[in-house]
């Protein structure tokens, strides 16, 4: 009887997943793809509160807590769920879980009641984080020497997913009502639970822990080490600064002197899906060993686009110009810590895409907390100045960087 074979080493693993070539181009084009089209489902709801509550007889308060349940849901999914990524067979995961979301999908479009839309929200927030599967999938195909561009690509499908979903979600409305919406993803979900299920090659896991353990090895990976947990508390502070924005600028936008409709305001996202095209080049920076001065860059044009967002209260191109600059930025630092943390442990990668993106969304849902308060008590520019001072204090940790490499170096 020949003895059981041991789990794949990190070597043969790497030369097993990231041929020299990396992955051929529609595939990573599939992956962006199924990225943006799986993230949408977290962000459909924003432009609909309003309709939500007319159709369920509710106040838009109890409406907006969807909103913060389907986040919840996702934030729960990333702990408890993406570090299976590392454990169990991942065609089979990213197929279960988009045939969940699926289901979940179909529930919310047939919601009879409030409190069912809520409960189903919830499981499809959580199981939507597939996204944070196939991003590492992308990694561990990948070579070395392209793994940031590679990545980028893919990332720029997610986030195109989030820019363009209150576009396709209130025009969607606008025709044929909120419901359409729900079954319109869930016909895409079943639809990439088959072409993934068929088209991704075979990733064998790179751990055989228990669940428990992987779980725990998850909080390890963050107590040992600071690249993650610093790269962590960056894209908090970005993805807050970016929720602050687009959290509050429906309100600017549907306000004198505009007065756009609810389309409008879908329509003006489509200004920021223009900053998805930064992300391959900023793979391309990462590759090239440029992760700490771009992400400094990044900093600063953050900051700055809340200066052109705050001196453009009425000028919907300066507005406008803020987005793309906003959007550029966040995914900008983004790809950049994906390509750090990537690094630290090329058999953990679930697992630290896990604990990077839990704290950015905790930062975002921080950031869209605290800049409706800002923008409610202090209006536009308080807002501006609230969104302007995340990034600054991202680089004046940033500048501590060499002191810390230094005191370490010296211990």
């Amino acid at each position: 009887m020949s003895p059981r074979p041991s789990p794949p080493t990190e070597a043969s693993q790497s030369a097993r997943s990231a041929p020299e070539s990396g992955p051929p181009g529609w595939l990573v084009l599939l992956l962006a793809v199924s990225c943006g089209l799986t993230v949408a489902n977290l962000y459909y709801a924003q432009p609909l509160l309003a309709e939500l509550s007319r159709s369920f007889g509710i106040s838009g308060l109890a409406a907006g807590g969807l909103i913060t349940v389907t986040q919840v849901g996702y934030a729960a999914g990333m702990v408890f769920l993406v570090p299976l990524g590392d454990r169990v067979e991942n065609r089979r995961l990213v197929s279960t879980l988009l045939l969940l979301t699926c289901a979940a999908l179909l529930v919310s479009a047939t919601a009879p009641v409030f409190p069912v839309l809520l409960a189903a929200s919830l499981v499809s927030g959580a199981t939507s984080v597939v996204v944070q599967i196939l991003v590492p999938f992308a990694a561990d195909l990948a070579p070395d020497h392209s793994r940031g561009r590679i990545v980028g690509r893919v990332v720029s499908g997610l986030l195109t997913g989030i820019l363009l979903s209150r576009t396709l979600s209130s025009l969607l409305a606008d025709l044929a009502g909120w419901r359409v919406i729900y079954f319109t993803s869930a016909v895409l979900m079943a639809v990439l639970a088959l072409v993934l299920r068929s088209a991704l090659p075979t990733r064998a896991p790179s751990t055989g822990l228990s669940y428990g353990r992987l779980l725990r090895t998850t909080a390890h990976l963050v107590r040992v080490h600071a690249p993650l947990r610093r790269r962590a508390l960056y894209q908090a502070a970005m993805f807050a600064m970016f929720s602050a924005f687009w959290t509050t600028i429906s309100f600017v936008l549907t306000g004198p002197p505009f007065h756009y409709s609810q389309l409008g305001v879908g329509l003006f996202a489509l200004v920021g899906a223009g900053g998805a095209l930064i992300a391959p080049w900023a793979g391309r920076w990462a590759d090239r060993g440029l992760t700490r001065p771009m992400t400094a860059v990044a900093f600063v044009v953050a900051a700055l686009s809340f200066v052109v967002a705050g001196v453009g209260r009425h000028s919907v191109i300066l507005l406008a110009v803020a987005a793309i600059l906003i959007d550029m930025a966040v995914q900008t630092t983004l790809v950049l810590g994906q390509h750090t943390i990537y690094a630290l442990d090329p058999t953990a990668r679930a697992r630290l895409n896990s604990a990077y993106i839990a704290t950015l969304f905790l930062g975002g849902a921080v950031g869209s907390q605290l800049g409706s308060v800002a923008y409610h008590e202090g209006g536009w520019t308080a807002l501006a100045g609230f969104g302007a001072a995340l990034p600054v204090l991202a680089l004046l940790a940033w500048c501590t960087e060499g002191r810390v490499k230094e005191t370490a170096s010296a211990g």
